[in-house]
């Protein structure tokens, strides 16, 4: 045999165990499927956003009126059991307020009237029996704007797990139906990747019902946060 003839041999022989290599390396099939589980509870803890706003001709007068009501606020959270670390102010703002007259010549003219003051506390109650409560004092003692109401847990972590367990096992029935609609089996879990979904911010009305939440206590109805998991889970498939 020529050594032309003996290369070619010895490439045809080299060739075969690379590709027979190559196949060996080649993934498995695989699947990729997505769970979601959903476990509820009720909450322990609401969170209140409550803004005191008073106007008055001077900035000064204004930051004194809007002093003495958010003082008396405080107070009255105090009082109704709220630690000192659960209220919190979230910010202040003061401001002029103007009025604008139009000029003959199309321009118009600012005129100041009055400065608004605006003073926010953050407030959480770890009662919620007392949510009306302490929103109907907050409005009898001069509260005339809110941000919002949001009911959550302080530690979701059992019902987050409850949550993840019902997602994976969604994700394993649903995978199960795929597989044996395509004529194939599933092998083992190969990636599990998870999301988790908080309960929304629940709205708490605007300043203007707030006129009439004073004539009397303030239903609230706390109802049960819903906490959501997504899964997606890879498997591999066997013939």
């Amino acid at each position: 045999m020529n050594r032309k003839y003996m290369a070619l041999a010895l490439a045809a022989a080299l060739a075969v165990p690379a590709a027979a290599a190559r196949a060996d390396n080649q993934p498995p099939p695989r699947i990729i499927v997505t769970g979601e589980g959903e476990a509820s509870v009720a909450p322990d803890l609401a969170l209140l956003s409550l803004s005191v706003m008073r106007e008055a001709k001077t900035a000064r007068e204004a930051l004194d009126a809007n002093n003495d009501a958010m003082a008396a606020v405080i107070a009255a959270m105090k009082a109704s059991g709220i630690a000192d670390r659960d209220l919190q102010t979230a910010g202040i703002q003061i401001q002029p307020r103007y009025n604008y007259t139009n000029k003959p010549d199309g321009s118009q003219e600012a005129e100041l009237v009055a400065y608004q003051v605006t003073n926010t506390l953050s407030v959480r109650i770890r009662d919620i029996a007392k949510t009306g409560e302490v929103l109907d004092k907050a409005v009898s003692l001069g509260v005339n704007q809110g941000g919002g109401i949001n009911f959550t847990n302080e530690k979701p972590d059992t019902v987050i797990t409850e949550a993840r367990k019902l997602a994976v096992a969604d994700a394993i029935a649903k995978a199960k139906v795929l597989a044996e609609a395509a004529g194939v089996s599933l092998g083992k879990v190969i990636e599990i990747a998870d999301q988790s979904f908080a309960p929304p911010p629940m709205p708490l009305q605007q300043a203007k019902s707030f006129d009439r939440a004073a004539a009397g206590a303030v239903p609230v109805e706390a109802g049960e946060n819903a906490y959501r998991v997504q899964v997606n889970v890879t498997f591999e498939l066997k013939n």
